[in-house]
């Protein structure tokens, strides 16, 4: 393993698609370098990863989101660098969410994806590599450089805002989910202050907000990329406690979990 990648093993029992051992788990990899917010531990004063990382169990945190990895047989890590070729290698399913701005970036200074990094990934994903690529809304997301990787596969991040909800005003935020739809069962999620994405072939629309796209997925050689205009899948969101009972976005997000995990599967 690249030492580049910092290791959380899976504590789930193998339950999806078949994966048998510890060699067959499915591993996923969640960027910590386009993404490098960082915070100090209020109790050890250590600065500490955060912001939609898998330490994190503040509400902004995906904590929640590794462990449903983690039970459904994969292998959760982090990865501190620009991908490269070998530390590619070593994953399944590669994660982006809310690539940084200035303001957001450790040091004030954000690392903008690259020309090699977007080399690196689409041959990754020509041969069975799954993308997850998550934007955040205008304002709060670097656009400009993660176009330059999203448009590889017909995607493209919109610099805007849908689905503002006002204080509680939870109903602002639903996203209403019809039945056929190649993921999610149909069902209610909620996702705030969303980004919209257009889409040329290879990809095609997956969900919308307001009546605008919000969610692509494409197809490219023998690998996968799925987008979204938000990062609805953190903590907060899918503890159960902040939300009213008729929005789903736990179920959601083991159904997505599943969905990315048979992409790995059918390599």
């Amino acid at each position: 393993m690249n030492k580049n990648i910092v290791k959380t093993f899976a504590l789930g029992s193998l339950l999806a698609f078949g994966f048998s051992s510890a060699q067959n788990k499915p591993k996923v990899v969640l960027d910590n370098f386009f993404n490098n917010e960082k915070r100090e531990n209020k109790e050890t004063k250590v600065l500490e990863s955060s912001h939609y990382t898998w330490n994190d169990t503040t509400n902004g945190g995906f904590s929640l989101l590794g462990e449903i990895f983690q039970k459904q047989g994969a292998e959760i890590s982090t990865l501190t660098t620009a991908p490269s070729k070998n530390d590619l290698k070593n994953a399944n399913i590669y994660i982006i969410v809310d690539a940084d701005i200035d303001k957001e970036a450790y040091g004030g200074k954000a690392n903008l994806i690259d020309a090699k990094s977007i080399k690196n990934l689409v041959k990754w994903v020509e041969k069975g590599g799954v993308l997850v690529l998550m934007s955040n809304d205008k304002g709060n997301s670097e656009f400009e450089h993660l176009n330059h990787l999203a448009e590889k596969f017909g995607i493209h991040f919109n610099e805007d805002s849908y689905n503002r909800v006002q204080k509680r005003e939870f109903e602002q935020g639903k996203v209403m989910v019809p039945t056929g739809n190649e993921i999610f069962s149909e069902q209610k999620l909620y996702m705030k202050e969303v980004a919209t994405i257009s889409v040329k072939s290879p990809a095609k629309e997956l969900l919308s907000a307001e009546g605008k796209n919000i969610a692509a997925i494409a197809k490219l050689g023998k690998g996968t990329v799925f987008a979204l205009g938000d990062p609805w899948c953190y903590n907060e969101y899918i503890d159960g406690k902040k939300l009213p009972a008729d929005f789903t976005n736990y179920q959601g997000t083991e159904e997505w979990v599943k969905w990315l995990l048979k992409q790995v599967s059918q390599k």
